[in-house]
This record gives C-alpha cells, sequence and structure tokens, in this order.
C-alpha cells in the first residue's frame, strides 16, 4: 500500500501546495493542465457565479492525499 499525493505551484496565486492530481481543480496553460489550490477556488467561485458561470466544483479528497493499492 502506498499515498499519492503532488505538490505543485497554483496557476491563480503561485502558492505551492499538495494535492491529489486526479481530483485537484485546474485550468489550461499554454495547454498543460495546472492545478488551482483550494483558496483561491474559494475565492473564485462567487465571482464565476456572479457572471453566470458555474462554479469550479471541489471533488472530495481533491487536496488529500489518497491510499493507492
Amino acid at each position: 500500500m502506498g499515498y499519492m499525493l503532488a505538490m505543485g505551484q497554483c496557476c491563480v496565486c503561485r502558492l505551492v501546495f499538495t494535492f491529489n492530481p486526479e481530483r485537484v481543480p485546474s485550468c489550461v496553460v499554454n495547454g498543460t493542465r495546472e492545478p488551482i489550490c483550494l483558496p483561491c477556488v474559494k475565492r473564485a467561485n462567487p465571482l464565476r457565479v456572479a457572471k453566470g458561470l458555474p462554479a469550479i466544483t471541489i471533488l472530495p479528497g481533491a487536496y488529500d492525499a489518497e491510499e493507492v493499492a
């Protein structure tokens, strides 16, 4: 048994954070999928909804380690 966890920079604020690479919200920057940290998602969602855009979905475990076989 092991755990899957990634570390990277948020594509919005550049903060380094840990996340589950299969579940973290992301956006495409220069053709590459880049992660978005939880504070940036929480800050962006009210703005998105106010503009009529859907809120960014945060999947369960997006910012946690995941046990893998």
